[in-house]
């Protein structure tokens, strides 16, 4: 069994089904042979792509993945992986390296560093033997804090060494951890909300990534709250819901312009307010 083959085999026991990748790199064939179906595309960018809209619509369970070569495939991906950063979105990346002995030497492409400022997480699997604990680290930050792309690079002799199958044994999913928040803030914030005479939500994607709409549509039915969402929180609330607003960015309705110029008090649910030319300023 290969390094490569013990990736794919951690992916399919973290539910991973499909991998969308571009040639060439042999951990195509590494998940075929188990299931995992590939989705090859005509350019890396694409690909990157394809694993972003499949995370962004499962919101994130399962993640999308993407594997591509080493030198310009990595560089054609560059791009891709930018958007996902700047979105938050939880993904996977499987880039080949060049081999041990060439690695970081100029004028070769390192992923590594070059992806370090657009990525959560990079770790180089650059030993056969601690292919299970890079893998599970990696899995970890995915699913640990704000969600952001996470890249794993194999060196090409890495990846195609032999290694022991007992390896698998020592691996275990990493569950995510829940948090809440402070309950006297929540009163705080509820009392607020009470005494508003023109409140108004605005969600964000982390309502969808937190499976919260139930909770979201509960909230806004039970205090009367018009909802807006941001473009990344779109369908985080029904938009054929009576209280929905509709998505706002720098452009936006009438009826999300009046609400948000005449609200006394904003409630930010899953959304920064982070100042960006795609959210909407908040007076």
């Amino acid at each position: 069994m290969k390094t490569l083959d013990i990736i794919a085999e951690i992916l399919k026991i973290e539910g991973i089904n499909y991998l969308s990748a571009f040639p060439t790199t042999n951990m195509i064939e590494s998940a075929a042979k188990i299931g995992i179906k590939p989705i090859i595309c005509r350019q890396e960018r694409a690909g990157v792509g394809i694993a972003d809209g499949f995370s962004r619509i499962n919101n994130g369970s399962p993640l999308g993945v993407f594997a591509m070569q080493y030198g310009p495939g990595a560089e054609n991906a560059y791009s891709g992986i930018a958007t996902a950063y700047s979105d938050s979105v939880p993904m996977l990346l499987l880039p080949l390296g060049h081999p041990t002995d060439r690695d970081r030497i100029f004028p070769n492409f390192s992923s590594i560093e070059s992806f370090a400022t657009i990525t959560k997480y990079a770790e180089q699997i650059n030993y056969p033997g601690k292919v299970v604990d890079t893998m599970r680290r990696a899995f970890a930050n995915i699913r640990m804090g704000r969600p952001g792309p996470v890249l794993v690079e194999i060196p090409t002799d890495v990846g195609e060494a032999e290694v022991s199958a007992e390896l698998l044994k020592g691996y275990s999913t990493t569950p995510s951890i829940i948090s809440q928040g402070n309950p006297s803030d929540v009163d705080k914030i509820a009392k607020i909300l009470l005494g508003a005479k023109n409140p108004v939500i605005y969600a964000g994607q982390g309502v969808l990534y937190s499976e919260a709409t139930s909770e979201l549509e509960e909230l806004a039915e039970l205090s009367g709250i018009a909802v807006t969402t941001t473009m990344a929180g779109k369908s985080a609330f029904s938009e054929i819901h009576p209280l929905s607003l509709g998505s706002s960015s720098g452009v936006m309705n009438d009826a999300v312009y009046h609400y948000i110029d005449t609200s006394d008090v904003v409630l930010g649910i899953g959304t920064s307010f982070t100042k960006h030319g795609m959210t909407t300023t908040i007076p």
